[in-house]
């Protein structure tokens, strides 16, 4: 899959020659949604012989929009996992776009006439709820066509439910922060996956029998609420199950940071300076704040039997 990056205003020179049909939206978590404007993307693109192309941007339009929020500079899926799960879901090209002030600033005519149609589209795909151009105006899917004045065709992927509601990434975000990590995995249609290096710790966990290995995660990934996780984690190219504390180890003092520990079944190995993935399967327990070690070995032994009994099921 081919990626080009695009500042405003667009160079022209970047744009790749021939036809191709356009997705458009952000993408986050590239969730069951998201995957029906694809799939409706690469239907069409297909049927025309031509290649599919998506136009997304950097950084969520928010951060230009309004007041900078945490939640505006964190992603189910940062930038990398995004544009993996593009061309897994059969992109051929992205283009990229820095969104800026002054991007973010044209017309919905200007951005039809200098962004689309420089693309070269036979065919605009987007979602129902898609918006493009300047915040506040009538830029929606319902005046695309109008826009277009017969220069590409245009499909509006209707809203997809699951469990009786919208699939949206903010839904996602909410179960994330609620640790119902079987929610996250229903909406996204695949399991929840991160990515980390792995960093010393102060292990105390290698003191009571259970050594972990602690991830330090980019500051834009979106992490599960705290508690404890059954999890996998990919090292090299082998998936090793484990069970994870997303917490602030309360049972050792107050006003810990949050950090991520995993305990790794039936492992043993060196894997520090390690890039691994981690994929997130089910909410075990929340947070507790033990009387000491003991209780919390103790807790931990039950732990690691209710992960066993999950991978082996």
């Amino acid at each position: 899959m081919k990626v080009i990056n695009i500042h405003h205003p667009l160079n022209l020179n970047l744009i790749d020659e021939g036809p191709v049909v356009l997705a458009m939206g952000f993408f986050d978590g590239v969730h069951k949604g998201h995957q029906e404007v694809i799939k409706a993307a690469k239907k069409e693109a297909d049927k025309l012989g031509v290649k599919l192309a998506v136009l997304t941007y950097d950084h969520h339009p928010e951060v230009v929009y309004r007041r900078l929020m945490p939640e505006d500079t964190k992603y189910i899926t940062p930038q990398e996992r995004r544009l993996a799960l593009l061309e897994e879901f059969g992109v051929n090209l992205v283009y990229l776009v820095n969104f800026t002030g002054s991007f973010s600033a044209l017309s919905p005519q200007q951005f039809v006439d200098q962004y689309i149609c420089a693309l070269h589209p036979t065919t605009v795909v987007a979602g129902f709820d898609h918006t493009y151009g300047a915040k506040d105006s009538d830029a929606d899917m319902a005046h695309l066509a109008e826009y277009a004045q017969n220069r590409f065709k245009v499909i509006t992927v209707g809203e997809r439910e699951q469990t009786g509601d919208k699939v949206s990434s903010s839904r996602i975000r909410d179960a994330l922060d609620e640790g119902d990590l079987a929610k996250v995995n229903l909406l996204l249609g695949y399991t929840f996956q991160t990515k980390g290096v792995v960093v010393h710790g102060f292990a105390r966990g290698r003191t009571i029998g259970f050594p972990t290995i602690n991830i330090n995660h980019p500051e834009d990934q979106w992490l599960p609420g705290i508690g404890i996780y059954t999890t996998r984690v990919k090292v090299g190219d082998k998936w090793v199950n484990g069970m994870a504390s997303i917490g602030r180890n309360v049972t050792f003092g107050e006003g810990r940071p949050v950090t991520v520990e995993i305990y790794l079944l039936d492992f043993t190995g060196n894997l520090y300076g390690e890039n691994v993935a981690i994929e997130w399967f089910t909410r075990l327990r929340g947070e507790v704040k033990f009387s000491g070690a003991d209780a919390l070995v103790t807790q931990l032994n039950a732990d690691e039997e209710k992960t066993r009994e999950f991978f082996k099921n």
